[in-house]
């Protein structure tokens, strides 16, 4: 007889486990109080029902006094061992999404990691490609960071590289991806969002980075940041190439003096890209 065929087949091993996590779901939505008093019932229930049929099969007893038993033990004692169940379902629960958060968010700046922006990255270029739609990269990058971390030292870089993040995330929509790339290194992708759309979000991110000032032990620290853009082109094989043009598009904002953008111009009849500036 195949696997399938067997009255516990393999796929029925998972039976009981998604049974438990349904109930933790349904546990969760009713929240503590509701949940115990949905426990207490159940096991009354559950007391009474037992306490009948054990003198149905015995043939003799009181009923009265054994649903009396049944619903006094149920009442004192699933309070008790019910709450601390619970108590450990929530607590399990709570732990559950602080790892969850910690997997997919950047610890210093609290937006998201590389490996989670990829990842979401990955599916929107893929629908993007399929139903041709557009997008636009953003790769940020924090100017003269490496004095600023020698001159006031690394806390005074991570509350710089906060606030780039919080100036950065207040200047997007809802819909858009941001995190942190690496180092003093941003990215963003702006979804169904043109070079020339994606030209004026990138110009408000840099204006307003330049008017942030971060306290620092008495002082007023000033950052600027370089801005790559690239948009989703027909061209590109992979989603690298558009980080690849991104890139090329930052290091020449670097080399124009930074505090600047750059995007790459695409000539029709031309295989290489060439550097379109932009600044205010």
């Amino acid at each position: 007889m195949l696997p399938s065929m067997l009255p516990f087949a393999a796929g029925d091993d998972a039976s009981p486990p998604d049974l438990f996590r349904r109930l933790s779901r349904l546990l969760l939505r009713l929240g503590p109080r509701r949940a115990l008093a949905a426990l207490t019932l159940l096991v009354l229930t559950g007391a009474l029902a037992v306490a009948q049929l054990v003198i149905s099969v015995l043939g003799h007893g009181d009923r009265i006094i054994a649903a009396a038993s049944a619903s006094i033990a149920s009442l004192l004692l699933t309070p008790l061992f019910g709450s601390l169940l619970l108590r450990l379902v929530f607590e399990l629960e709570a732990t559950r999404q602080q790892l969850a958060e910690l997997v997919i968010r950047d610890e210093l700046t609290g937006i998201s990691n590389r490996r989670h922006f990829m990842a979401t990255l990955q599916r929107e270029w893929d629908l993007a490609r399929r139903h041709s739609s557009i997008g636009t990269l953003l790769l940020i990058d924090a100017d003269g960071f490496k004095r600023i971390n020698d001159t006031h030292g690394h806390l005074c870089g991570d509350a710089v590289l906060r606030e780039v993040a919080k100036v950065i995330a207040g200047s997007l929509r809802h819909v858009d991806l941001l995190a942190r790339f690496g180092g003093e290194e941003f990215i963003v992708f702006l979804p169904h969002t043109d070079s020339f759309g994606a030209l004026d979000v990138a110009e408000r991110i840099r204006s307003r980075v330049q008017a942030a000032q971060v306290a620092w032990q008495g002082s007023q620290i000033a950052v600027t940041v370089s801005i790559g853009v690239a948009p989703i082109r027909r061209e590109l094989p992979t989603l690298d190439w558009m980080i690849h043009e991104a890139d090329t598009a930052l290091y020449a904002a670097k080399a124009a003096g930074r505090n600047c953008v750059r995007t790459l111009e695409f000539a029709r009849n031309a295989n290489d890209p060439q550097i379109r500036s932009f600044k205010a």
